[in-house]
């Protein structure tokens, strides 16, 4: 099996190591938010369940603004900004308007490089494609001084190894487009878990009982 791997590079021509790069760098991308978000999850319901909402419950405003500033969790700072607004006795569209502008400036860092993953799978794409191109390109040129009889056997194996390229720069993308559909979901289920949070607030902000009922 390594073998046929190694074979099937090498016989792929130069164009096999771009898309290899290609791969590796969508490869690191992948691991490095995947890692990022887990430990954004994590920190998000740490600090929303054992800090925030105990006090929001308690209606205790001052302690959950207290810990949403001792915490450097993406939910600590959106919430934190609704309830300063909340400890200034704004308006319930003053505090939600403040969360939003928190989440604006949380959301880049969660959607940051995962774009990439998609871009990425184009550029393999297309580099296989070339490859394949330039490839059959050289096939006939090869093929046009070559001897008659051989030219059949000839041809079909330079279009077998021109077609390398092509797939495996399909098998490098389709991974990266199944990577960048599982971090983007990931992502809006962290910012849905922000919104949620928020709801949560404003309606023991609404309703005076809310939090004892809760508690």
């Amino acid at each position: 099996m390594l073998d046929t791997i190694i074979r099937f590079f090498q016989d792929g021509g130069p164009f096999m190591y771009p898309i290899a790069i290609v791969l590796a760098l969508g490869l690191a991308i992948t691991l490095e938010r995947f890692l990022y978000l887990g430990s954004v999850r994590r920190r998000n319901r740490l600090a929303f369940e054992r800090g925030i909402l105990p006090a929001l419950q308690k209606r205790d405003y001052q302690r959950a603004m207290k810990a949403a500033t001792s915490s450097d969790s993406a939910i600590a700072s959106v919430l934190g900004a609704g309830i300063s607004r909340l400890l200034n006795n704004s308006r319930r569209e003053d505090i939600e308007y403040a969360m939003e502008e928190g989440l604006m400036e949380v959301l880049p860092r969660l959607e940051k490089r995962t774009q990439y993953l998609a871009t990425l799978a184009n550029v393999a794409t297309l580099l296989g494609l070339l490859g394949t191109i330039i490839g059959l390109i050289a096939a006939f040129t090869a093929v046009a001084a070559a001897d008659p009889a051989q030219k059949a056997t000839l041809l079909s194996e330079s279009i077998s190894v021109a077609m390398n390229t092509t797939a495996f720069g399909l098998i490098s993308a389709i991974p990266l487009l199944l990577f960048h559909a599982l971090l983007q979901t990931r992502t809006n289920e962290i910012v849905d878990s922000f919104e949620m949070a928020g709801v949560k607030l404003l309606n023991m902000v609404s309703d005076p009982d809310a939090g004892r009922v809760a508690a």
